[in-house]
């Protein structure tokens, strides 16, 4: 057991983006990894020129790169949105245009796994009406990604860094996802499980595991406080995902931390173990 059992993927997001987009797929390669995932790379337009989403799987193939995770547009991310679907207007037509596009871009490169991030309360909305857009919004991206073969992910973020997003605990998160599911009959929308912003809502991690691994599509770690490399901070990280596995997760684990200098900073996981199985 421990890191060289998991099979990790690298988020190029948040990760190597010193570099242009394009050039960050082989920076991965570079350092051993084989498996990328992406926030929505677009972030003035859900439906960039097709030329665009051309150069992206090239550069994808180019390294030997296979990405498996893909966000739905998400509006300004990383800045101040966490999503689209919830939010009524012009944010919620854009997150529309988007599903086709993001769910036919993942089926052009063997994307198994899109994120739909639910988006903020907005001042004067009425909740409710929020979650019955979102909930409209999600049943089609959901209907999208089981016409490309992949799952939906809702993702959990938390309250110090996102005060206005609602799904702030887990329970939040698997209530949405049932509630897809249950809209739908397709099964496929699953929680994306990430281990940093849980505990920055200081939930029991360990609990979550145990209660939510059969429902959990996806998982992401950071180390806390400063959501860095795991071994930077103060998480049982490579006794949590030992954990998951037991509990029978075989999925990926994104690698969703800050580094001044991503090559160095995977230190903590023998260059073996990179390269996903």
């Amino acid at each position: 057991m421990g890191y060289t059992d998991q099979r990790f993927d690298v988020n190029l997001s948040i990760l190597f983006t010193e570099l242009p987009l394009l050039e960050r797929p082989a920076a991965a390669a570079a350092a051993g990894f084989t498996a990328v995932e992406l926030w929505w790379p677009w972030i003035e337009t859900p439906t960039p020129a097709q030329e665009e989403l051309d150069a992206l799987k090239t550069a994808l193939e180019d390294a030997g790169t296979q990405l498996v995770g893909l966000n739905f547009y998400a509006g300004q991310l990383p800045g101040p949105d966490r999503g689209a679907v919830s939010v009524p207007g012009e944010e919620s037509e854009r997150f529309n245009a988007n599903i086709n596009v993001a769910a036919d871009f993942a089926a052009s490169v063997g994307c198994k796994a899109l994120n739909a991030l639910y988006g903020n309360r907005v001042e004067g909305v009425d909740p409710a009406v929020q979650d019955e857009l979102a909930l409209k919004n999600l049943v089609v991206a959901a209907q999208a990604a089981d016409r490309v073969g992949a799952i939906l992910l809702i993702e959990t973020l938390n309250k110090p860094e996102s005060p206005l997003y609602p799904l702030v605990s887990a329970p939040a998160g698997i209530e949405v996802v049932d509630k897809v599911n249950e809209a739908t009959g397709l099964g496929n929308a699953k929680f994306l499980l990430d281990l940093y912003h849980l505990a920055m809502n200081d939930e029991d991690l360990s609990e979550v595991i145990e209660k939510y691994a059969a429902k959990t599509g996806h998982v992401q770690i950071a180390d806390k406080p400063g959501r860095g490399a795991p071994g930077t901070g103060e998480l049982p990280l490579e006794e949590l995902l030992d954990q998951l596995q037991k509990a029978g997760y075989q999925g990926f684990v994104g690698l969703e931390y800050k580094a001044a200098d991503a090559a160095a900073s995977f230190a903590w996981l023998p260059e073996e173990a990179r390269a996903a199985k």
